[in-house]
């Protein structure tokens, strides 16, 4: 059985179909195994993701984190968390936001690209609000999800933390170091996730259902790949009211289904 080859036309084609908005904001998580094999391989995903999403005025985020060391060494094109971060944050297009765990590589128009990075430099968390996260839910942004699910949606750390959840951050700062491209070292000092549960991203998961109730979600495909296409003013809404529901109790300790009673 031959096997497909996933073209840019073919790419652009489904990604037409989410219904995303003229000149929206938009963070993609990917999964480039999971989309298949494609003619030109990532860097045709990449080209496809930044000609759809920054056409109109739109802006492009590929999440770029180095939170596995202490070091963020802006002259190099490092990246933990897969292939397409790696190849987003060494494209010439990009500018790469100063968070010193958890950058983003950000494509788009330059000026408006520089508005929506500059806080970054200031940020104290690893989802600050004041930064590209918090913006993305100020300006009505959206999540695309490629081939992963709930668990790699960074934003809903940034929901947690606008939200005043309890035991989601230490009471401590953390050291990190940038290495600028002229090789000066700057020291930032984050408060950082707190051990409490090892991994609360683990059981975001639990929130898909009722993001789903609410019509937070539209699905499609981008290759081979589930794609889940993600309100990020609609998702920040439901674990508001989940979470008051609950009296802002732990609800990320295992993984148990949401109690419904909570949202519906």
């Amino acid at each position: 059985m031959t096997k497909h080859i996933w073209t840019k036309e073919q790419l652009l084609n489904q990604l037409n179909s989410l219904p995303c908005k003229k000149g929206k904001i938009v963070t993609v998580h990917t999964s480039l195994k999971a989309v298949g094999e494609i003619e030109g391989g990532g860097e045709t995903l990449l080209s496809a993701l930044i000609s759809h999403f920054t056409r109109d005025g739109g802006l492009l985020c590929i999440p770029t984190h180095t939170w596995d060391g202490d070091v963020y060494d802006r002259r190099r094109a490092d990246a933990c968390i897969g292939v397409l971060p790696r190849l987003a944050a060494a494209h010439p297009e990009a500018v790469r936001t100063m968070h010193p765990t958890h950058s983003m590589a950000v494509f788009g128009d330059r000026e408006r690209v520089e508005r929506f990075v500059g806080d970054e430099a200031y940020a104290a968390t690893p989802a600050d609000p004041k930064g590209c996260l918090g913006k993305l839910y100020k300006e009505d942004g959206d999540v695309l999800l490629i081939g992963v699910g709930q668990e790699k949606n960074t934003f809903l750390h940034c929901v947690e933390e606008m939200l005043g959840v309890p035991r989601r951050l230490t009471d401590y700062k953390v050291e990190k170091t940038i290495i600028h491209k002229d090789g000066t070292e700057e020291k930032r000092h984050l408060y950082w996730f707190d051990d409490i549960i090892a991994d609360v991203s683990v059981f975001f998961p639990k929130f898909e259902a009722p993001f789903r109730h609410y019509g937070c979600i539209s699905d499609g495909f981008i290759g081979e790949a589930k794609a889940q296409f993600c309100n990020a003013r609609k998702m920040y809404a439901v674990m508001e009211k989940i979470y008051k529901n609950n009296k802002f109790g732990e609800l990320l300790s295992n993984d148990e289904p949401i109690d419904e009673r909570l949202y519906r």
